[in-house]
C-alpha cells in the first residue's frame, strides 16, 4: 500500500510544483492542479477499494495519515478557484470579503478544536472509530464532497483531517493576499511557493531541530507551527515525518538536545574568529 501511495503522491507533487511555477493567474494554476489531484483521489480510490488491509492498524494509517494528506490539496486548490472567481472588485471590497472566508476558517476550527486537539496531540485512543471504515457514528458531523459518498472509501473522520490541512494552508494564503492589500493597496501577484527550490543536504532531524527552533521564537510571527512546517518542506524539497508531536518528543528525548543549533552557533563564530 505504502508503495503505490508514495510513488503516486511523488508524481503529483512534481505536477503541482511545476503548476505552481509557471506563468499564469492563480485562477488557472488553481484549476490546473485541481485537475491533477482529482485525478490522482481517483487512483488512489481504484486502488484502495481493490486492496485488502493486512490489519486494522494498516487502515488507520491510510486514513488517519496517507488519504488526508494525498488529498487535502484538492480541497484547498478548489477553495482557492472558488475564492479568486468570486473575488470582488477594488482594494476595501476585496479585504472584506478575504477576511470573511479567513473567519469562516476560523470558526469552522472553533467548532471543532477538539478533534483539531485530538489529531494534532498525536492520540491514537479514539482512531478505531475515527479511521476504521464500517464504524458509522450518527454523532459526526457530515462534511464533505461527492467524492467521498462511498462508504468503502471513507471514515467518519479522514476527511475532516483533509479540510484541517487544507484549511492550514487556505489561512496562509489568505493572510498573505491581505497583506499585499494592506500595503500596496492592490494585488500585484498571486500567491505560491518559490520558483526556484534548494533542496536541503542535511537530516531530516537537523531540519526539524531548526523548524522548532523557529516556532519556539516566532521567528516567523503569528504563523501556526504546520503551515510553517508544511512551507519549509516545499522550500527545501524535503518530506519530513508528519506527526509533528512525535517529531518533537524524539527531539526532547536526546541527550544533547540541540546538536544542530549548537553546530550552526560553533560554525558562526569560528567564522568570526571568536572560537
Amino acid at each position: 500500500m505504502l508503495q503505490f501511495t508514495s510513488s503516486l503522491k511523488k508524481k503529483v507533487d512534481a505536477k503541482i510544483d511545476e503548476i505552481e511555477c509557471s506563468e499564469v493567474s492563480m485562477i488557472t494554476k488553481s484549476l490546473e492542479a485541481s485537475h491533477v489531484l482529482a485525478d490522482a483521489f481517483n487512483r488512489l480510490k481504484e486502488f484502495i477499494l481493490s486492496y485488502n488491509f493486512k490489519e486494522e492498524e494498516e487502515e488507520i494509517l491510510f486514513f488517519k495519515e496517507v488519504k488526508p494528506k494525498l488529498c487535502y490539496r484538492l480541497i484547498y486548490y478548489r477553495k482557492v478557484y472558488n475564492i479568486e472567481m468570486n473575488r470582488p472588485i477594488g482594494v476595501d471590497k476585496q479585504r472584506e470579503y478575504l477576511c470573511e472566508k479567513l473567519n469562516e476558517i476560523n470558526t469552522y476550527c472553533t467548532k471543532r478544536l477538539d478533534f483539531i486537539r485530538y489529531y494534532r496531540s498525536g492520540s491514537t485512543h479514539l482512531d478505531s472509530l475515527y479511521f476504521l471504515r464500517g464504524k458509522a457514528d450518527p454523532e459526526q458531523y457530515l462534511e464533505t464532497f461527492y467524492y467521498e459518498l462511498d462508504p468503502n472509501f471513507s471514515t467518519n473522520c479522514d476527511f475532516k483531517i483533509a479540510k484541517i490541512l487544507s484549511n492550514d494552508l487556505l489561512s496562509a494564503y489568505l493572510m498573505h493576499e491581505i497583506e499585499l492589500l494592506n500595503n500596496n493597496g492592490f494585488k500585484t501577484y498571486s500567491f505560491g511557493f518559490p520558483a526556484t527550490k534548494k533542496t536541503w543536504k542535511g537530516t531530516k532531524t537537523e531540519l526539524q531541530e531548526q523548524i522548532y527552533a523557529w516556532d519556539s521564537a516566532s521567528s516567523f510571527g503569528d504563523v501556526p507551527l504546520t503551515q510553517l512546517y508544511d512551507y519549509i518542506q516545499n522550500v527545501f524539497n524535503i518530506e519530513l515525518d508528519g506527526n509533528l508531536s512525535r517529531a518533537f518528543g524524539d527531539l526532547k528525548i536526546r541527550n544533547v538536545p540541540t546538536p544542530f543549533l549548537d553546530k550552526l552557533k560553533n560554525a558562526l563564530l569560528k567564522r568570526m574568529g571568536r572560537k
